[in-house]
């Protein structure tokens, strides 16, 4: 397949880059600092450009069959300015399938089904500031003619990939506390070819 990943310099996205050149797909990054991806491979393409920049993410787009999001927040709101960009460039293109990686706190809360978790008690985060710019992506892929997929992972640790982890649609499995950044990109990965949690967010630990 030809897979487009944005944020791949991150901790995940990085790993998703490495999981899917292993399966010899071609990759297309799409890039602020080309500097900072450190693999070389014939089947990755480094483009440079921002997810801010509508005509850089256009041109990213062509002859693409799937697109992974790895963006992060990073105190800033790049991940809510882009979504809206990257879903009209999809419709545009007729590319259906969009996975993202969103955060626990955007799952529904088990104390209080009718709020998010992050809207709750149940969140242990001081600051709600990620889990709402999660929270708006979320609303734009809803309201969007995409086939998507949110993977919410909790607590990410560096760690080892372990392999088995608990998965649960809409919810965070009871009791999770966290969850690998290899496990989640792989994970996120296995995404490509399932088809279980279209149009659905996946909570994810161990």
């Amino acid at each position: 397949m030809n897979i487009l990943i944005f944020g791949a310099t991150g901790r995940v996205g990085s790993q998703i880059v490495t999981y899917a050149l292993n399966e010899s797909h071609h990759v297309t990054v799409l890039v602020r600092t080309p500097e900072k991806i450190q693999i070389s491979n014939e089947n990755l393409s480094i483009m440079e450009g921002d997810v801010l920049i509508k005509d850089d993410i256009v041109r990213a787009m062509h002859g693409i069959d799937i697109v992974i999001s790895a963006l992060n927040t990073d105190g800033t709101t790049t991940l809510s300015e882009s979504m809206p960009l990257i879903i009209e460039s999809m419709e545009n293109e007729g590319i259906k399938r969009i996975i993202t990686i969103g955060t626990a706190g955007i799952l529904q809360s088990r104390t209080t089904p009718s709020f998010l978790r992050y809207q709750s008690s149940e969140s242990k985060q001081k600051s709600t500031r990620a889990a709402k710019e999660h929270h708006k992506v979320y609303d734009m892929l809803k309201q969007s003619s995409l086939e998507w997929t949110i993977v919410c992972p909790t607590y990410l640790p560096d760690g080892a990939r372990v392999g088995k982890y608990r998965i649960e649609r809409n919810f965070l499995p009871e009791g999770g506390a966290e969850i690998s950044v290899l496990d989640t990109a792989e994970f996120t990965f296995k995404q490509i070819k399932a088809s279980d949690y279209i149009k659905s967010r996946v909570g994810i630990a161990y």
